[in-house]
């Protein structure tokens, strides 16, 4: 049974990807922050099947241990501080987590296993402003936040402890996914959580900050399956994983709202104060070096995407007006 190392697993695509392994037949260990509010939620329907290990980023000494201790066969670095908002607010925070705890990670698995696999969370946002459309695997950085800075020097600290160490390390160069497991931080679900609020009489008003910011959307479940298969491959190479097409936030806006028979422009209302220092206006990404090596495709269009948050939404919000718990949304079965 190949055995395998989540940090981030009470994260989106930690909780994803661990899931997903268990359907390969993986043992997994699940590491996560000693904190006192530890969310569970992403995983509890799971939670039995994995083994919860404590664990920190900013700790080497943990990270040794834990790697000592369970020998894994491919780890996977989802943990990082991911909301790029806050990185401007904690932009040594944001350094210390999403920077340095990726070389923190690489030096405990070159001095304890250094046949692991490794596999880290690189971003669309290392793009920012971008020098060419689509972004592909050689298309140079112009990171636009304190996040997506950090993200960089993850992204090259990898490549290189892979050429200076031989460690088969790889980088998953992800442009946005989301799912109904996607934080309320994020404009998604920010947008599908409010209008379904609006829609059962909860709130009034959606306060959102630039309507024209375009993205490249996918959904969760597809990316994870890209990073285990990027792990599976003969040699280690980075790859981008993409849909390839762009929206808006508007259009994400129109799709939410009129689904539940509204219309966005009566009830959005664009905000200054959600607005970014330096935006980041164009993101789409060319993941044609993905679908020829690894034979990966997505699977869930956008409009599917934007539907079925909002059905979560609504199904979630009906269950707390009623006094129930919200229920938290398996992965759909893949092909």
């Amino acid at each position: 049974m190949p055995r395998a190392l989540v940090t981030g697993v009470t994260g989106q695509d930690g909780s994803y990807l661990a899931e997903f392994l268990l359907e390969q037949g993986y043992e997994v260990i699940g590491m996560v922050r000693r904190t006192s509010t530890v969310n569970f939620d992403r995983i509890y329907h799971f939670q039995d099947k994995i083994t919860i290990v404590q664990g920190d980023l900013l700790d080497q000494t943990s990270l040794m241990a834990i790697i000592e201790e369970y020998q894994p066969d491919e780890v996977y670095n989802l943990a990082a501080q991911s909301f790029v908002p806050t990185s401007w607010k904690q932009p040594v925070l944001t350094g210390e987590f999403t920077a340095l705890g990726v070389t923190r990670i690489l030096e405990a698995i070159r001095l304890v296993k250094p046949d692991a696999k490794f596999y880290q969370a690189s971003s669309s946002e290392m793009f920012g402003k971008v020098r060419e459309v689509p972004q592909n695997e050689n298309t140079p950085f112009y990171p636009r936040s304190p996040y997506g800075v950090a993200k960089v020097y993850g992204h090259w600290i990898t490549v290189n402890y892979r050429e200076s160490y031989g460690l088969f390390a790889v980088s998953g160069i992800l442009f946005n996914h989301e799912s109904p497991r996607r934080g309320l931080e994020f404009v998604t679900h920010k947008v599908t959580h409010g209008a379904a609020k609006i829609k059962l009489g909860l709130a009034k008003e959606l306060r959102l900050g630039n309507l024209e910011a375009r993205r490249d959307w996918g959904y969760a479940p597809d990316y994870v399956r890209a990073m285990w298969l990027m792990l599976q491959q003969e040699e280690p190479e980075d790859y981008v994983i993409a849909t390839g097409e762009t929206h808006s936030v508007r259009e994400l806006c129109e799709i939410a709202f009129g689904y539940l028979g509204l219309d966005y422009r009566d009830f959005v209302v664009q905000d200054p104060r959600f607005y970014r220092p330096a935006e980041v206006d164009l993101l789409v990404g060319d993941a044609s070096k993905a679908r020829r090596r690894l034979g990966w495709e997505p699977t869930v269009s956008f409009e599917e995407l934007v539907k079925l948050m909002v059905d979560a939404d609504m199904e979630n919000l009906q269950r707390e007006m009623r006094g129930e718990k919200p229920v938290n949304f398996p992965a759909f079965k893949l092909p």
